[in-house]
């Protein structure tokens, strides 16, 4: 993925080491023993997920494709751009074009990369990849069990109503639907 670590900046945290406390197939637990500029070691808590590709796929009539979902850790329906977990050896544009499919079952036009980031940096080590297209073709009905919701095609002007009524979930369809809205319609 687009990694980009600045080690031997002044600055920069040193990593003496690092213990796996807890790992399992969606979560990763580490205690490291870090030095910062200027202070003494100490213990430090790392909680590490699987990277994650978002799509967000715009058509010609500057409509996102989107999903009405349940989540049960919030307890709560919303809307959601398709993405998951990108699988090992899967280049993130692969499982972005794949989790659409398999969520919404539209087939995107090629994906390219819109942005990386860290939804909760600091404590919390999970690159969410945000990959968009422009346009998609309907393929069939969405086959992940888990991951249905109802689809839609919602019209980009409509995405500053459902933000201020609270409908949007995740920071990947937050930070993937306001890189589409701020940036040049080229770019999705």
């Amino acid at each position: 993925m687009n990694e980009t670590k600045n080690t031997d900046h002044p600055q920069a945290w040193k990593v003496h080491s690092r213990k796996t406390i807890y790992r399992d197939p969606w979560v990763s637990v580490a205690a490291l023993d870090v030095e910062t500029p200027g202070h003494e070691r100490f213990d430090y808590r790392c909680v590490q997920l699987p990277e994650v590709a978002v799509a967000a796929v715009v058509d010609d009539m500057r409509r996102v494709l989107m999903l009405w979902r349940y989540r049960v850790l919030p307890q709560r329906w919303g809307w959601e751009l398709p993405g998951g977990i990108i699988d090992e050896g899967e280049a993130g544009a692969d499982a972005a074009t794949r989790e659409t499919e398999e969520e919404t079952g539209w087939r995107p036009n090629s994906m390219h990369h819109l942005i990386t980031y860290q939804p909760t940096i600091g404590l919390v080590d999970a690159a969410h990849h945000i990959y968009g297209a422009h346009g998609a073709r309907r393929i069939g009905e969405p086959t992940d069990p888990l991951e249905r919701g109802r689809v839609e095609w919602i019209s980009l002007s409509k995405i500053p109503q459902l933000l201020q009524q609270d409908q949007l979930m995740s920071s990947g369809t937050l930070i993937g639907l306001l890189h589409v809205l701020t940036m040049s319609s080229t770019e999705t």
